[in-house]
Protein backbone atom coordinates (compact mmCIF):
# COMPACT_ATOMS: atom_id res chain seq x y z
CA UNK A 1 0.00 0.00 0.00
CA UNK A 2 1.19 3.67 -0.73
CA UNK A 3 1.93 5.91 1.59
CA UNK A 4 0.11 9.78 1.23
CA UNK A 5 2.65 12.34 1.06
CA UNK A 6 1.87 14.51 3.77
CA UNK A 7 0.85 18.22 2.66
CA UNK A 8 0.44 19.77 6.43
CA UNK A 9 4.44 20.21 6.83
CA UNK A 10 5.98 23.02 7.50
CA UNK A 11 7.93 23.78 3.86
CA UNK A 12 4.29 23.61 2.32
CA UNK A 13 1.99 25.85 4.87
CA UNK A 14 5.01 28.22 4.04
CA UNK A 15 4.20 27.70 0.44
CA UNK A 16 1.25 28.14 0.35
CA UNK A 17 1.04 31.80 2.49
CA UNK A 18 -0.97 34.47 0.67
CA UNK A 19 1.85 36.97 1.40
CA UNK A 20 3.95 35.86 -1.31
CA UNK A 21 1.55 35.41 -3.86
CA UNK A 22 0.93 39.07 -3.17
CA UNK A 23 4.23 40.08 -3.50
CA UNK A 24 4.70 38.22 -6.95
CA UNK A 25 1.43 39.92 -7.99
CA UNK A 26 2.72 43.63 -6.45
CA UNK A 27 6.01 43.06 -8.48
CA UNK A 28 4.54 41.78 -12.06
CA UNK A 29 2.23 44.78 -12.27
CA UNK A 30 5.44 47.10 -11.05
CA UNK A 31 7.15 45.30 -14.16
CA UNK A 32 4.21 45.85 -16.28
CA UNK A 33 4.14 49.72 -15.61
CA UNK A 34 7.79 49.76 -16.46
CA UNK A 35 7.19 47.99 -20.12
CA UNK A 36 4.52 50.45 -20.47
CA UNK A 37 6.55 53.37 -20.07
CA UNK A 38 9.24 51.84 -21.98
CA UNK A 39 7.17 52.01 -24.95
CA UNK A 40 5.25 55.92 -23.63
CA UNK A 41 8.07 58.04 -25.51
CA UNK A 42 11.54 58.43 -27.01
CA UNK A 43 13.10 60.38 -24.28
CA UNK A 44 16.05 58.72 -22.93
CA UNK A 45 15.04 59.73 -19.34
CA UNK A 46 12.04 58.02 -19.49
CA UNK A 47 13.64 55.12 -21.11
CA UNK A 48 16.24 55.07 -18.25
CA UNK A 49 13.14 55.71 -15.91
CA UNK A 50 11.31 52.81 -17.01
CA UNK A 51 14.23 50.05 -17.31
CA UNK A 52 14.80 50.88 -13.42
CA UNK A 53 11.13 50.29 -12.48
CA UNK A 54 11.17 47.00 -15.07
CA UNK A 55 14.04 45.66 -12.85
CA UNK A 56 12.59 46.75 -9.25
CA UNK A 57 9.33 45.07 -10.28
CA UNK A 58 11.28 41.78 -11.68
CA UNK A 59 13.30 41.76 -8.07
CA UNK A 60 10.29 41.87 -6.25
CA UNK A 61 8.65 38.68 -8.08
CA UNK A 62 11.73 36.58 -7.98
CA UNK A 63 12.16 37.63 -4.29
CA UNK A 64 8.53 36.17 -4.27
CA UNK A 65 9.64 33.29 -5.84
CA UNK A 66 12.83 32.33 -4.36
CA UNK A 67 10.66 32.60 -0.96
CA UNK A 68 8.30 29.77 -2.24
CA UNK A 69 11.58 28.06 -3.33
CA UNK A 70 13.70 27.91 -0.11
CA UNK A 71 10.41 26.59 1.80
Amino acid sequence: MEQRPKHDTPSMKRANETSIYKLMAVGIVISVVGVYLRFAGDSMTLSLVSWAILFVGAFIACKGVFKILDA
